[in-house]
């Protein structure tokens, strides 16, 4: 942090910060996909602060908010996570395994997705990508 690049310098003081806080709490940030969803709101927090920022006319408020969410999105793109596609074609196995019971609901497919020994089970997977997925693929009643 000699290069005194202070957007930079501000977010890891966040993240770490954060990820402090949380490892007192009963859920520890442990996993990358844990620290991409953290990050995310961080993103989302900077995005409605520059917000305000710009309604106040604090263009110099808003111009520091906007370097740290592109180091954050710089970061958040960094964390590896499965593919539509390989996600897509993880949940079409699922759905064909438990066949088509009329039962089959979004909850059912995504419990068995993420079962131990499931399709998606360990795997960096967003669990709210993978529900739209689910939500796309299970046939309309």
């Amino acid at each position: 942090m000699r290069a005194k690049d202070t957007p930079r310098l501000n977010v890891l003081r966040a993240l770490i910060s954060e990820t402090n806080n949380a490892a007192k709490t009963a859920s520890p940030i442990e996993t990358d996909l844990q620290l991409l969803s953290l990050i995310r709101k961080k993103i989302s927090a900077s995005k409605d602060a520059a917000e305000q920022f710009l309604n106040a006319s604090r263009s110099d408020l808003k111009e520091k908010e906007d370097a740290q969410i592109a180091v954050f999105e710089e970061y958040a793109g960094q964390i590896q996570t499965m593919t539509p596609d390989d996600i897509k074609a993880a949940v079409e196995s699922t759905i064909a395994q438990l066949g088509t019971d009329a039962k089959l609901n979004v909850g059912t497919v995504l419990k068995n997705v993420f079962a131990p020994g499931g399709a998606l089970d360990g795997k960096p997977a967003e669990k709210s990508e993978v529900a739209q997925i689910v939500k796309e693929l299970l046939p309309k009643n």
